[in-house]
């Protein structure tokens, strides 16, 4: 795992860590690692074993415990399978191939085919979201319904934000506190423990920096399953009224809703992804 972060100890210290705050998981679960051509992929499973499969994909820098405020609602309903993504800060193979190289979705592939899942709703946030739309154009037939919180890939994104928390930076805690706020939004300031666990990992983890590439008009129009979006009006990361206006341009199944005065992490959106997801049933 030294290879994403700055030495073996710093790996040590944020699996270590990460495996303490899994144990806080609200719902009884399953800790599995299913084999892919990237090596093994570590996730949670929540949920009755025969539920109508649901699959969770984090953000960069994130894994599945960005999901901890939702998953024992979605786990009364669904079989959750709250998926650590390769190269993350998680327990996933420490693989981090190329964005545009197309080893994502046929990965994600191998994650739900070691799961036994041949067809399951997911709902993505950031670079999970690029993840599980470019999965869904190539095999709509995957995915039953499809939720993306701020996703990334779908407009260009921004640079101002990121440029912006940079330089805070140098400036010791409260920088860092406030590089956090200025590239997630005011949220953050409600997520303490999901604050301490990011500057852990400011100390040992190498984040990505390379570019998301944007999904083309043809590959966006053949995303025809459900899709509900939601985007922060004040998103440091993503361009929403580009993301918004491609969306509803090119994907006549999504719902678009921006939320305004919000950056890149939402409010909790629990009950309206859930009511999305059971649309139907």
């Amino acid at each position: 795992m030294t290879d994403i972060y700055n030495s073996p100890e710093g790996a040590r210290t944020v699996a270590e860590r990460y495996r303490e705050l899994l144990d806080a998981w609200p719902v009884p679960a399953e800790h599995l690692h299913v084999p892919t051509r990237e090596g093994d992929t570590f996730v949670v499973a929540s949920g009755p074993p025969d539920g109508p499969p649901l699959v969770l994909l984090h953000g960069s820098g994130s894994n599945a415990l960005m999901w901890v405020p939702d998953v024992a609602s979605w786990s009364e309903h669904f079989r959750v399978y709250a998926v650590d993504i390769i190269g993350e800060p998680g327990l996933s193979a420490p693989a981090r191939p190329p964005l545009p190289s197309g080893a994502y979705p046929l990965w994600f592939g191998d994650v739900l085919d070691a799961l036994g899942v041949a067809r399951a709703s997911v709902v993505a946030v950031s670079l999970g979201g690029w993840l599980a739309l470019d999965f869904a154009t190539r095999h709509p037939e995957r995915v039953e319904r499809l939720t993306l919180l701020t996703p990334t890939g779908v407009a260009k994104a921004k640079v101002a934000g990121l440029l912006g928390a940079v330089l805070l930076k140098p400036f010791g805690g409260w920088g860092k506190r406030k590089s956090m706020e200025v590239l997630l939004g005011p949220e953050v300031r409600k997520q303490q423990g999901s604050v301490e666990f990011v500057e852990l990992l400011a100390r040992h983890y190498r984040y990505r920096r390379e570019p998301v590439p944007v999904i083309d008009d043809a590959a966006l129009r053949g995303a025809t399953m459900p899709i509900l979006a939601v985007l922060g009006g004040r998103d440091a990361f993503i361009d929403t009224p580009r993301t918004a206006e491609r969306l509803s341009r090119l994907v006549p199944s999504a719902t678009v809703r921006v939320l305004p005065g919000i950056g890149h992490l939402l409010p909790a959106q629990t009950a309206p992804i859930l009511e999305f997801l059971r649309a139907g049933r």
